[in-house]
């Protein structure tokens, strides 16, 4: 007998696109005081609205990553996965962004950078993904011949909890009070963390390959284990270029930078694939998915391109601690893991199967739209942060004050930018939803009543 099951992949990813729209606008909020410092001072201020973009934006990431793998091992199995550890594991995530958000607008901090929320708020995050490491387990067990992504949800997901726990030994006297290990912990997750969750979208990504290849063969090729390892590699030893400032052992930073070259595979595969690329896209241009991922493969040749000279210690005294810190994380988190995502939530949401998407020309639009803001935002950051660079180690310094004005045209073009990525990803946003809404997708049926 045929019921209806909750479709708890859906459910997430429906969930994660009201946390890109939160966290965007929270994020045209934030630009707005930092150029006008006196605009909602009293009520909020950067103080909050900045970790608001910030924990927002993750939330979208995580959540969308978590809609992902539930999503993919639903087409694997073809079984309904809305079981009572799942639905639990949701509850806690909602729990815990709802009490992050309310407590960051009553200005109750407590946690160090990117997590600047109480610790007792990781509690809830730590217990969702302990369920969702045992619910995943004990659903692909039953696989055999684990294709690449797999692998890469699993690494994936064990290093994010095994990070995330480290990121809290701040709240141990022992590494709390010496200030270099404190920073070099701090600094180390957040590069981890980073690394975790893009083994999880990359093997979505690989995951999508497959389904518009319709071979199979992308998951079990031997070039794709190989980027695994390579990531996996960096996820793990990558973290070192991001502590080149403190004072730490010299075969440290050596590792950091010998471990970064090695994306310059990544460089190179993506240029010896660029010549095929004419052919795919003609081949899958209709395919909405298709064109999230070609715009992710653009901003991981841009992103890789700064990642590798902002390793190079010469440049990362300049880059360090500017805006071109904030353009790489930027370019990270939208050009990669959103394209991804959006990829991803068009194809699990059966909005791609929609005939009418062929014809939408705002959907056209708002895509391509959002490329063009992207770059310029993208830029501009950039641009002020080299600005910034130079000033910061300038011999004959100007004043802070003068030199932040100077930066302003670029803050001004980074908040126009910014409006515009809030218009096409909320316009994307709320098709997606709306239609999840309207088709039940957020339901399944399945024969199975338990």
């Amino acid at each position: 007998m045929k019921t209806n099951k909750l479709h708890i992949g859906n459910l997430f990813l429906v969930s994660a696109l009201f946390m890109i729209v939160i966290a965007l606008c929270f994020g045209i909020l934030a630009a707005i005081v930092y150029l006008v410092p006196d605009f909602l001072k009293k009520d909020l201020g950067f103080i909050s609205l900045r970790p608001l973009h910030v924990s927002s934006s993750l939330f979208w990431i995580i959540m969308g990553a978590t809609g992902c793998v539930y999503s993919g091992l639903q087409i694997i199995s073809g079984k309904a996965l809305g079981n009572k550890t799942a639905i639990l594991q949701w509850f806690l995530w909602i729990f815990a962004i709802l009490g992050i958000l309310i407590s960051y607008f009553g200005k109750s901090f407590g946690g160090r950078e990117y997590w600047e929320f109480n610790p007792l708020w990781a509690l809830p995050i730590v217990i969702a993904w302990i369920l969702f490491l045992i619910n995943f387990i004990s659903l692909v067990k039953k696989i055999k011949n684990w294709p690449v992504y797999i692998w890469m949800w699993l690494t994936g997901l064990i290093f994010f909890l095994f990070t995330f726990l480290e990121n809290y030994l701040w709240v141990f006297p022992y590494f709390r009070e010496n200030f270099v290990n404190d920073m070099t912990i701090q600094w180390k997750v957040n590069g981890s963390l980073v690394g975790s969750w893009n083994q999880i979208l990359y093997g979505t990504a690989f995951f999508l390959m497959d389904r518009m290849d319709k071979s199979k063969s992308t998951g079990h090729s031997k070039l794709a284990f190989v980027m695994f390892f390579i990531g996996l590699f960096n996820l793990m030893f990558n973290w070192g270029h991001h502590i080149y400032t403190l004072p730490t052992e010299n075969y440290i930073r050596y590792i950091g930078y010998a471990v970064s070259m090695t994306e310059w595979i990544f460089f190179i595969k993506i240029f010896y694939d660029w010549r095929h690329s004419v052919n795919a896209i003609q081949k899958h241009y209709h395919h909405f998915p298709y064109r999230f991922l070609m715009a992710a493969d653009f901003w991981v040749f841009i992103n890789i391109g700064q990642s590798l000279l902002m390793s190079i210690p010469a440049i990362n005294i300049y880059t360090h601690g500017t805006h071109i810190t904030v353009a790489h994380a930027m370019g990270t988190t939208i050009g990669i893991n959103s394209m991804i995502l959006f990829a991803a939530c068009f194809e699990f949401l059966g909005f791609n199967n929609n005939p009418s998407i062929k014809r939408n020309k705002w959907l056209e639009f708002c895509f391509w739209f959002l490329q063009l803001c992207l770059i310029v935002f993208f830029l501009a950051l950039d641009m002020a942060g080299i600005k910034k660079g130079i000033w910061q180690l300038s011999e004959h310094q100007s004043s802070y004050s003068q030199m932040m004005q100077s930066l302003r045209p670029y803050f001004m073009t980074f908040l126009i930018a910014g409006i515009g990525l809030l218009i096409a990803f909320a316009s994307l946003a709320f098709s997606l939803i709306t239609f999840s809404f309207v088709h039940k997708r957020l339901t399944i049926k399945d024969e199975n009543d338990n």
